[in-house]
C-alpha cells in the first residue's frame, strides 16, 4: 500500500474527484476511473468524494469499498445516448458539480482535487481552488485538448484560452499518452505535462490460444461510433476484403451519432451483410468478444490512450491502428500489429489480408500483444497517480 513520501505530506489524504462520465455513462475515461477507484479502495490512507453524472433524474450515492464515495448528480439524462453528453448536459454538470462540491468543501477539508478532462471538470477544480484554496491536477483525456476532435474545431477557438489557463493554474497536468501530450503542447508550448498511461485489467481480459481455421476470420472494433473514430474506412476495407474472403466478419461494438449513417452505407451503398452492429455491450461481457476475434482494428482520426486497444492487447489480439494518440506506444510495427494511414480503407484492407493469409504471423503477434500488456496494470497506474498527489502536497507544504 502507498505510504507517506514525507513527514510534510499527510498520511491521510482527502480528495475531490471530478469526471462528468462514469459507467454506464461515457467511454474510455469513465472506465479508467472505475478501474482506478477499484484500486484506490485498497489504499488505507486515501478518502475520495467523486462527483459525476446520473443516468436519470435522481441523485444517487454509491461506494467503492469504504472510502470512495460516488455522487451521481442529475444532468438531464434519461437512460439514452449513454456514450455521449451534449454541450447542454456538460454545462448542467459543471454548475451542479460546483454547487455540490462547495457543499462538501464547507463540511470537509480536502487536500486537493483531481479532474478528468480540462473542460468542464478542470474549470470546476480551478473555481474550487480560488474559493477554497484546494490545489488541483488535471488529467488530459482527449477531447479536452485543442485540435483533438474535428467536431469541436469552432468550440476550440473559444475554449483554448480557458483550457490553457486552467492548465497554468493547476498543480500538475497529466496526459495519458505521448501523442496527446505533444498535441497539448501545440497550444501551450511552455506547459509542463507529465504522462501516466491507462492501464489494463490482466485478469479480466485474458489471453486464450485461438484455433487456426481457414473459414472464419473476425475483425473486432470496440469504440464510440462517431466520425472521429474513422469507422467508415474500416467498413469499406472489410467490404474490399470480403470480395476475396467471404468468411470475413466485422463486429462493431458501441453506440454513437454516426451509427445510423454507417448502417445505411453498409446496407444500401456497399450492400454487404458481414458487418454486425452490436450496439452497446455490457462491459463484463466484452472479454468473450475479444477472445473470439482474430484482430482488433481502431482507425481513429485522433485518440488519447485507447482503453479498448489496451483490452485487445491484454486479450492477445494483433492490433491494426492509425498512428495517433498512444498507438505507437502500443503497436510495434510488424511485431504485434500494424500502423495504417488515416482515412485509408485500402491500407487497412492490405493489413487484414496479410493476417488472413499468414496464420503464423497472426499467432506470433497475439503472443507479442499479451507480453506487451504484462508491463501495464491498473494497480501500477493508481500508485503513479497517488505518488503525483503526494508530490503536489509536498510542494504545497
Amino acid at each position: 500500500m502507498p505510504a507517506c513520501a514525507s513527514r510534510r505530506v499527510p498520511c491521510s489524504m482527502k480528495l475531490l474527484f471530478f469526471n462528468y462520465e462514469y459507467p454506464p455513462l461515457g467511454g474510455g475515461a469513465a472506465n479508467a476511473n472505475a478501474y482506478i477507484f477499484r484500486e484506490y479502495a485498497r489504499f488505507p490512507d486515501l478518502e475520495i468524494d467523486f462527483i459525476t453524472s446520473s443516468i436519470d433524474a435522481e441523485y444517487h450515492l454509491e461506494t467503492v469499498g469504504e472510502r470512495v464515495r460516488i455522487h451521481r448528480l442529475p444532468i438531464g439524462k434519461s437512460g439514452k445516448n449513454l456514450h455521449y453528453q451534449s454541450q447542454k448536459e456538460l454545462l448542467v454538470y459543471a454548475w451542479k458539480a460546483y454547487r455540490f462540491a462547495s457543499q462538501l468543501a464547507r463540511k470537509n477539508k480536502y487536500d486537493l482535487s483531481h479532474s478528468f478532462f480540462t473542460v468542464p471538470c478542470g474549470v470546476v477544480s480551478w473555481i474550487m481552488k480560488v474559493k477554497y484554496k484546494i490545489p488541483y491536477i488535471v488529467s488530459l483525456r482527449g477531447s479536452d485538448v485543442p485540435g483533438y476532435s474535428e467536431r469541436f474545431t469552432l468550440i476550440y477557438k473559444i475554449l483554448t484560452p480557458i483550457i490553457t489557463f486552467v492548465w497554468r493554474k493547476s498543480a500538475a497536468v497529466i496526459s495519458n499518452s505521448q501523442g496527446l501530450k505533444e498535441l497539448a503542447l501545440k497550444s501551450a508550448p511552455k506547459q509542463n505535462i507529465g504522462i501516466i498511461y491507462n492501464g489494463i485489467d490482466m485478469s479480466e481480459f485474458a489471453f486464450a490460444e485461438r484455433p487456426v481455421t481457414s473459414d472464419k476470420f473476425t475483425v473486432l472494433c470496440v469504440s464510440r461510433i462517431t466520425p472521429r473514430k474513422g469507422i467508415r474506412y474500416l467498413i469499406e476495407a472489410v467490404a474490399q476484403v470480403a470480395n476475396k474472403y467471404p468468411f470475413v466478419k466485422l463486429q462493431l461494438i458501441g453506440e454513437g451519432d454516426e451509427k445510423e449513417e454507417l448502417e445505411r452505407m453498409t446496407n444500401d451503398k456497399l450492400k454487404i451483410s458481414n458487418v454486425e452492429f452490436l450496439g452497446r455491450i455490457e462491459h463484463n461481457k466484452l472479454p468473450t468478444y475479444y477472445q473470439n476475434a482474430d484482430v482488433f482494428v481502431l482507425p481513429s482520426l485522433n485518440e488519447g490512450m485507447s482503453n479498448t486497444m489496451l483490452e485487445a492487447l491484454a486479450s492477445g489480439l494483433p492490433l491494426v491502428s492509425t498512428n495517433t494518440g498512444g498507438a505507437e506506444e502500443l503497436v510495434a510495427e510488424g511485431k504485434n500489429g500494424f500502423l495504417v494511414k488515416m482515412k485509408d480503407a485500402d491500407d487497412i484492407a492490405t493489413k487484414l489480408e496479410t493476417l488472413i493469409q499468414n496464420s503464423e504471423l497472426k499467432q506470433s503477434m497475439a503472443k507479442e500483444s499479451r507480453a506487451k500488456a504484462e508491463s501495464l496494470s491498473w494497480e501500477k497506474i493508481a500508485k503513479q497517480y497517488f505518488a503525483q498527489y503526494q508530490d503536489v502536497l509536498k510542494k504545497k507544504a
